[in-house]
């Protein structure tokens, strides 16, 4: 499935951009559930991601954060601010904005709620409710030290472009896992992150 390449993303505001989220595709999958088994697809448990899209003079952008070195789990990873859903969530979006907020401090009054992408399996036992947000600067972040080593914004017409994503494949977990990568300016954003940035584009698409 080819994403179209003419989409003109300086012509997205907000209320053009969630009405795009919002209409049905048939999109094909492309997550974890291509090597995992049913019994595994149905034992995920659930966490939920903010894509947070920032509406910068030049254009739109998606702000992304590096995981630090010494985590147990995605050391290092270029990820969006997410993680487990706690018995407190209510929803899916409250438990993006609440991990935004402790991840890089970045206040929940900050985004604009546009909808949601599709759930998004990975191998390592989550479905992911990525949820998407529109920021508004001026903001300003305090990230968590131990968490996070940095968040950086990419151009959203970088990511969605397809001529920028490339097909890698690794043994992970004993099995051979294909994903989507995206190296941008020395950052390699890959695997879930990258593979939900496709979906977005497809969303996006007037394909």
């Amino acid at each position: 499935m080819n994403d179209s390449t003419s989409l003109d993303v300086a012509a997205l505001d907000r209320h053009s951009f969630a009405s795009r989220l919002s209409v049905s595709k048939n999109l094909p999958i492309e997550d974890g559930r291509l090597s995992m088994t049913p019994d595994e697809v149905a034992s995920t448990k659930p966490a939920a991601v903010l894509v947070p899209i920032v509406n910068r003079p030049a254009g739109l952008s998606v702000l992304l954060t590096r995981r630090t070195d010494h985590l147990n789990d995605h050391a290092g990873q270029i990820s969006f601010p997410g993680g487990k859903v706690d018995a407190q969530d209510t929803s899916p979006e409250e438990t993006a904005l609440r991990e935004t907020s402790e991840e890089i401090g970045l206040h929940r009054r900050h985004v604009q709620l546009l909808g949601r992408l599709p759930n998004y399996y990975i191998p390592t036992g989550f479905c992911v409710t990525p949820v998407v947000g529109w920021i508004e600067p001026p903001f300003t972040l305090t990230l968590d030290a131990f968490e996070v080593a940095e968040a950086f914004e990419v151009p959203l017409s970088f990511l969605i472009d397809p001529n920028h994503r490339q097909m890698q494949s690794a043994v992970r977990v004993g099995r051979l896992r294909h994903f989507y990568a995206m190296p941008f300016q020395g950052y390699n954003i890959w695997g879930a992150t990258a593979g939900m940035l496709v979906v977005l584009s497809r969303l996006l698409s007037d394909s």
